[in-house]
């Protein structure tokens, strides 16, 4: 999963860095785990603009992802790698034995050809899924649920992974992506492995059409506004703004933001790091 650099023969190639793409497999999707989009604009249901910033970008369908992985008692065969266009991971399409295509998120280091399963008794390798409390101490594992039965929340973007530490009780204790140590209950499923596609952190647009093409427009600067539309705007000359806040006023970089009276507040034993 390398990056590939191009020589600075255009402004936009002079810093562009884009992954290489060498572990895809396929360029065409499953039709059948397709699903359209409907693009929203940052527009709410009566049409007034709730999100600054969105609009336009390459038309996109939906890959369905199996987050759940609750199909126990058949294995599964890899039979493609592909990129996702809504994701920053790869996904891979896998075909079960009684015939069912599903996608998963790729774990990194998967193969075509590779035999794969869920549920209780199977074991600890990569790209299996199985209860917290069937995989050993110290295994990096991502797609991690926060409740039994909910589906992968944790650590399934590119690269990431959490570390199970210890158990104590019903609770195995998992250092997060973020530095967060936190608990989860030991009846909770996770995906042995780390997520595919571990330098994407490395990659650079090169020019302002990239973003374009994903949907995001040209942002703003709060100090560049009119103290009307922004706390950090007005000023003489180029003020610095003040004290970072955002548009409604609350304050940013280190302020926690957390109500303190979550009910899940008892689960996290160790906030994640500035």
């Amino acid at each position: 999963m390398a990056i590939r650099k191009f020589k600075p023969v255009t402004p936009g190639t002079r810093h562009k860095a884009i992954s290489a793409f060498t572990e895809i497999t396929t360029s065409t999707p499953e039709k059948s785990l397709l699903e359209p989009i409907r693009r929203s604009g940052g527009r709410n249901g009566t049409g007034k603009m709730t999100m600054r910033y969105i609009g336009g970008g390459h038309k996109r369908m939906y890959r369905v992802i199996d987050f759940l992985r609750e199909k126990d008692n058949y294995t599964a065969t890899v039979k493609t790698i592909e990129y996702d266009p809504n994701r920053s991971a790869r996904i891979a399409l896998v075909v079960y034995s009684d015939g069912e295509k599903r996608y998963i998120i790729a774990p990194n280091g998967i193969k075509v050809g590779q035999v794969i399963a869920s549920g209780p008794g199977v074991a600890p390798e990569i790209g299996n899924t199985l209860p917290l409390s069937e995989i050993p101490l110290g295994t990096l594992v991502h797609n991690i649920e926060l409740r039994p039965g909910q589906g992968a929340a944790m650590a399934r973007s590119a690269g990431t992974y959490a570390q199970l530490t210890a158990r104590e009780g019903k609770h195995a204790i998992l250092k997060l992506p973020s530095s967060e140590i936190r608990m989860v209950l030991i009846t909770c499923r996770a995906t042995v492995g780390t997520v595919s596609n571990p330098d994407h952190n490395l990659e650079s647009s090169g020019k302002a059409g990239r973003n374009r093409w994903l949907g995001r427009r040209p942002r703003t600067r709060g100090v560049a506004m009119n103290p009307v539309d922004h706390p950090m705007g007005g000023g003489e000359g180029r003020a610095s703004g003040g004290h970072p806040r955002s548009r409604k006023g609350l304050l940013a970089k280190g302020y926690k933001t957390r109500n303190p009276k979550k009910t899940t507040k008892k689960f996290i034993i160790e906030r994640r790091k500035k």
